[in-house]
């Protein structure tokens, strides 16, 4: 099994500190630690489901509070901005105003219909991927929140991520999805929009 100090490709690598913030003693393995937080997620899912009216996902406050509710039981830092910098992401002073801006402009996007579902969820999701804002758990906290978004935008479309294979390990999916990601990182999104078109039903 791989450590948990070992980092697949297209992950975010730990901090001594914040493998420290790991809540259950004796998880050494990627295999053990996704078992444990698949149930914390699946946890945040259900509460996700029966949040509170006024709940609205796309404010700075909310987007924490998904990923406590995600990661909380795991990591002592669920929900907590990163204080460090990483291979990927935004400078941790830059965080917070990168999200407002982040999250105001897919406010502008649901209200004027901008871009259609599809362009509009992969835009949300790689701002939210290349911010970066937690020390882990990025990839999956920013697929829910543009599930939230899409809900937004049609409720009758659902996303399928994993379009029957995985997004955890290493394969042909996760291989398309990371090469999306990175593409849109030099500004073409054509990649990752036809990613999710493919995974809409």
């Amino acid at each position: 099994m791989t450590r948990i100090t070992q980092q697949p490709d297209g992950a975010t690598p730990l901090t001594a500190d914040e493998l420290r913030g790991l809540k259950l003693p004796g998880i050494s393995t990627h295999g053990a630690l996704n078992a444990v937080e698949a149930v914390n997620i699946e946890q945040g899912l259900r509460w996700l489901a029966r949040r509170p009216r006024s709940f609205d996902p796309l404010t700075d406050d909310a987007a924490r509070e998904v990923h406590r509710r995600l990661f909380g039981d795991v990591w002592a830092w669920g929900g907590t901005y990163r204080a460090t910098e990483k291979n990927i992401g935004v400078a941790p002073w830059q965080i917070s105003t990168e999200m407002r801006y982040c999250l105001d402009d897919a406010k502008l996007w649901l209200t004027d219909a901008v871009f259609d579902p599809p362009e509009a969820v992969a835009r949300l999701h790689h701002r939210l991927v290349a911010i970066h804002p937690f020390p882990n758990g990025n990839g999956r906290w920013s697929r829910i929140m543009a599930d939230e978004f899409l809900l937004r935008l049609n409720p009758d479309m659902v996303l399928d991520w994993s379009q029957r294979g995985t997004l955890q390990s290493e394969g042909a999916n996760r291989r398309r999805y990371i090469d999306a990601l990175r593409a849109a990182d030099r500004h073409d999104y054509a990649p990752l929009i036809d990613f999710i078109s493919d995974a809409l039903s």
